[in-house]
């Protein structure tokens, strides 16, 4: 049942307003009817908690499309698939999507349109293929391919965030560290020195330690301010640009980044296309779901090159996003008329080699940041040690 805002008159041409539940808008004239109303506006009405009161996960998703899939092809009808689904999961919010889904789909809509009525939940992407699959007779096949293509890319995610636990914990391990020695180690020292003449590794020393324990404030409010210019400098469009090049200028970790991208756009574009989503369109919406700025425009570019009758594989050529073996294969696959199935092989193959190109950029990650913290670390016992080795040395002479 979907509820409805409604505005109507009373037989005595009063105002009234109020909420009705029905099936769909018919139904809940219908019902105003009944009650001696003449209906003026009736709309339907969806709060936050009806619209699945915020983002999903994306791994939630994909197993609701298995298990969609799944009933559909058991022959269960679309309106009593969704309501089992919502009944039977244990989040609440995926239960309240699909039976704002389910509202949709009784009051006349499309599978499609009803989730596209919920971008929070449903990317363009998963719309336009369901959209497709919907008019071209196999549902259940393009729910099962959106499944499976959500759990690769689910699964690569993990990885690289998997990967990246043990740097970060190295990282704040070491910054942890250095501010304590600091704040609370280096200034025992100094009644020891007394004015003494120090090397300048230790008058350095002492000045950062001087400014983390009596300027703290004025540090935080640049640190604090510093992050938010940077916040700025990325959301802006010029900024995204300008990282998005500086990324991948990175040695071993932009050609990951830049896999990964390539590696995205061969997938959904492979899939989109072989669940009946035309060339134009999935290259329209891969272009958002590419992650990267810079490869958007590169397939925008594609796009319209397409469109004036041109082949995919050259304008992805000129932007020189690609690998050549990539570029190769697409080209084979356009002539041979197998696009689709070839962009998702080259997926799974550039994914394989993904996994040790993000092996290989961790292994190499971890000793940087450990000579980080040995130089940072040595740099500190010698602005400790020097003055008191000097300070020996005159007391044995």
């Amino acid at each position: 049942m979907a509820t409805f805002q409604y505005q109507a008159r009373t037989a005595a041409g009063e105002q009234v307003t109020g909420v009705i539940q029905a099936d769909n808008e018919t139904a809940a004239v219908r019902a105003l009817d009944e009650r001696k109303l003449y209906p003026v506006r009736v709309a339907e009405h969806r709060d936050s908690s009806a619209r699945g009161g915020g983002k999903i996960r994306l791994r939630e998703i994909g197993i609701m499309y298995g298990q969609l899939a799944d009933l559909l092809r058991a022959g269960v009808p679309l309106l009593r698939a969704l309501e089992t689904i919502a009944k039977a999961g244990v989040n609440e919010r995926m239960a309240k999507t699909l039976l704002s889904v389910r509202d949709g789909v009784s009051a006349g809509k499309a599978l499609a349109d009803a989730m596209a009525d919920l971008p929070e939940a449903f990317p363009a992407l998963h719309v336009a293929m369901v959209r497709a699959g919907e008019k071209a007779g196999f549902l259940e096949d393009v729910l099962t391919n959106i499944s499976g293509f959500i759990e690769r890319v689910d699964e690569l995610q993990s990885k690289i965030r998997g990967a990246m636990i043990y740097p970060a914990v190295l990282s704040v391990l070491g910054v942890t560290v250095t501010l304590g020695m600091l704040i609370w180690f280096v200034p025992r020292f100094r009644p020891i020195f007394g004015d003494r003449t120090l090397p300048w590794p230790t008058r350095v020393m002492f000045a950062l330690s001087d400014a983390l324990i009596n300027q703290w404030p004025v540090l935080l409010g640049l640190l604090l301010g510093g992050l938010g210019c940077v916040w700025w400098f990325i959301r802006s469009e010029w900024g995204r640009r300008v990282w998005e090049r500086w990324r991948l200028r990175i040695p071993v970790l932009g050609r990951v980044i830049r896999t990964i991208s390539v590696t995205r756009f061969c997938r959904i574009l492979g899939t989109m296309m072989a669940n009946g989503v035309p060339i134009l369109q999935a290259l329209a919406i891969s272009k958002d779901a590419t992650g990267s700025v810079i490869l958007a425009d590169c397939v925008e570019q594609a796009g319209e090159a397409v469109r004036a009758g041109e082949s995919l594989s050259d304008p992805l050529r000129a932007s020189g996003m690609f690998p050549i073996q990539i570029l190769e294969m697409i080209a084979v696959a356009e002539e041979s008329n197998q696009l689709e199935k070839v962009l998702v092989e080259i997926a799974d193959t550039v994914e394989r080699r993904t996994d040790r190109q993000v092996d290989q950029a961790v292994h190499l990650i971890e000793p940087l940041i450990l000579v980080l913290m040995a130089i940072t670390i040595g740099l500190l016992a010698v602005g400790l040690l020097y003055p008191i080795l000097t300070m020996a040395q005159s007391l044995g002479n």
